[in-house]
Formats: C-alpha cells, sequence, structure tokens
C-alpha cells in the first residue's frame, strides 16, 4: 500500500540524489579557470612557459644550458618531463612525467628546472622561500 506522502518523499529523494552531481559539476566548470603552466627556468632565469591543457600537441624541444650539454624535454597534452639529457646521474630523467601543480624536475649540474605553477595564488602551498 503506497499512501499520497510516500510519493512525495521518495520524489525528494530521487531529486536530492542529483544534488552532488550538480555540486560538483558546477565546481569543475569553475576550476577550468585555473591554469597550470609548466615553467622552464636554466640557471635561475625563465627562458620558457606552456600551458598545460590536454589540447596540446606531442611536443620535443632541446634546450642548451651551457657548450656541451643539452635537455630535450617533452611535452604530452597535461604533462611533461626531462626525456633526455646528458648529467652522469640521470635524476631528472628518472624523476619522469610531472603534471600536478607544485611539482618539479631538477637537473642540478644544468640548472635546468621544470616546474608545473598554477595560475591561482590560493592552490599554491609555498608563499615564500628563505635561504
Amino acid at each position: 500500500m503506497v499512501k499520497p506522502f510516500d510519493v512525495i518523499i521518495v520524489f525528494f529523494l530521487i531529486v536530492l540524489s542529483f544534488l552532488p552531481s550538480l555540486i560538483f559539476t558546477s565546481h569543475t566548470v569553475h576550476s577550468d579557470a585555473n591554469k597550470r603552466y609548466a615553467v622552464i627556468s636554466i640557471n635561475g632565469e625563465e627562458m620558457d612557459r606552456f600551458l598545460l591543457t590536454g589540447n596540446e600537441e606531442h611536443k620535443l624541444i632541446t634546450y642548451y644550458p651551457a657548450p656541451g650539454i643539452y635537455n630535450i624535454v617533452e611535452i604530452d597534452g597535461e604533462r611533461i618531463r626531462d626525456k633526455e639529457d646528458n648529467s652522469p646521474q640521470q635524476i631528472a630523467v628518472r624523476t619522469g612525467w610531472i603534471q600536478s601543480t607544485g611539482q618539479t624536475s631538477l637537473n642540478i649540474p644544468h640548472r635546468f628546472l621544470i616546474e608545473i605553477v598554477s595560475e591561482n595564488r590560493e592552490e599554491s602551498d609555498i608563499d615564500i622561500l628563505v635561504k
């Protein structure tokens, strides 16, 4: 036996079940305005900045920080890595792909840094670096 008030409660619960998807959809739309960039720096000086979106084509770019040394950077949509370099320990190459804000790939002998930064200041956890 279904009572009229039971139908109202079931209808209300069905409508309420869609509430989380509406909330998360609106959150995703707002977070699209937050852009992530890969910043390439050599010896502390910014050389390039790439917008990390899934729409970018696959790229290989070679940097020469000094005569006789090189770094080959690979960009694949929303991620980036130091694919190849001629440093002795290959630490930046072993770091692999980075894609989240705050992640870095550092090649100390070449003074070569790849860093993921956000356009949104609130997302950054580090405000200041002290020596």
